[in-house]
């Protein structure tokens, strides 16, 4: 008995020296307008977020210049609550960067800095502690790309402020191809993981076969300080003739509901098309493959994430702050995927 006694002692000891790391939970921001709605600002305020991933711009090349230009930048309706800061982030599509000169790579670097202060101010805040830049860059663009965030690191107006990039699962896995950008913190954005464009029953959004295969025997040995992103949408994808055709917006899950409209097959997430829909662009045949993300998949996936992430202090957002999805994403649910980290 004395012996139990020593060891639970012991144990006890062990767990009170045991360092707790912090969460900190928070949302992107990604529609091309702000306003502040009550119920978002509330969620912010129930998880004690102390920020907002404010989505400011595409990057995008001009297709008569070949120079990279603003797409469908933010506009600021209202302030940002007083308590929140912001994280601009800056969405590069990659193809900016196949054939980006030096001096272009500066250019980008300068304007992009000049434009996201131009968006923050607006947004009602004087100042921001850090800049994300969202790319997925492949091994051909790599070199470019890492090049442009060392000119956007030395830029003097953004002298004090942390540059962070975002990290897929294909750039943890093939290591030594993608490279490891010059930044201190990534954040690895858990979805949008499967083949989107492939006719069938997967869901593109989250697969944890996916996320076993790319990251279980890797993500404890990436190097740098990794934050997580989970995702919290729901989406339409059409096929015509097993052809994929894009996302829908004009689909939600209630339409698809209409069986004068749409007919489900038998335990399945694809919905044939039973007449013209020519408000959303459809055809008869058509087939909607709809994907979600229900709580159980937000509840394996930060399971598995918190097994194979190194154990420190991180932010984890959800994608993204919306009203209708906040409808189906409770505070109390989402809390409990906060607490499997």
């Amino acid at each position: 008995m004395h012996k139990i006694s020593i060891l639970v002692i012991i144990a006890l000891l062990f767990t009170a020296c045991k360092p707790k790391f912090a969460v900190h939970p928070t949302f992107y921001f990604w529609r091309t307008q702000y306003k502040n709605q009550k119920q978002e600002t509330e969620y912010l305020n129930k998880f004690k977020s102390k920020s907002l991933y404010v989505r400011i711009m595409d990057v995008d090349l001009n297709p008569d210049t070949q120079e990279p230009v603003p797409v469908s930048p933010i506009s600021f309706t209202d302030s940002l609550p007083k308590q929140i800061d912001i994280i601009p982030v800056v969405y590069l599509v990659n193809n900016i960067f196949n054939n980006l000169s030096e001096a272009q790579s500066t250019l980008l670097a300068e304007r992009i800095s000049k434009f996201v202060t131009a968006k923050v101010k607006q947004a009602g805040k004087q100042n921001y502690k850090e800049l994300q830049i969202d790319c997925d860059w492949t091994q051909n663009t790599r070199d470019k790309y890492f090049s442009f965030l060392k000119k956007l690191i030395s830029n003097p107006s953004l002298k004090g402020k942390e540059i962070s990039v975002t990290l897929r699962l294909h750039q943890v896995k093939n290591l030594v191809s993608s490279g490891i950008p010059p930044v201190k913190k990534v954040i690895l954005m858990c979805y949008n993981m499967g083949n989107l464009r492939k006719y069938g029953e997967q869901n593109s959004i989250l697969n944890m076969q996916e996320m076993e295969t790319y990251l279980k025997n890797e993500l404890e040995k990436y190097p740098l300080k990794i934050d997580v992103a989970l995702p919290l949408f729901s989406w339409a994808v059409v096929f015509r003739k097993q052809q994929y055709q894009g996302i829908s917006k004009r689909i939600s899950k209630v339409q698809l509901s209409d069986k004068k409209l749409f007919k489900r097959r038998e335990n399945s997430i694809l919905y044939d098309l039973q007449m013209d829909y020519p408000q959303a662009g459809l055809r008869k045949g058509d087939v909607i493959r709809w994907e979600e993300i229900s709580l159980n998949d937000l509840l394996v996936s930060s399971h598995f994430l918190s097994r194979y992430l190194n154990p420190e202090d991180r932010n984890l957002v959800f994608y993204h702050l919306d009203t209708d999805l906040l409808k189906t994403f409770k505070h109390d649910n989402l809390q409990k995927v906060i607490d499997n980290f």
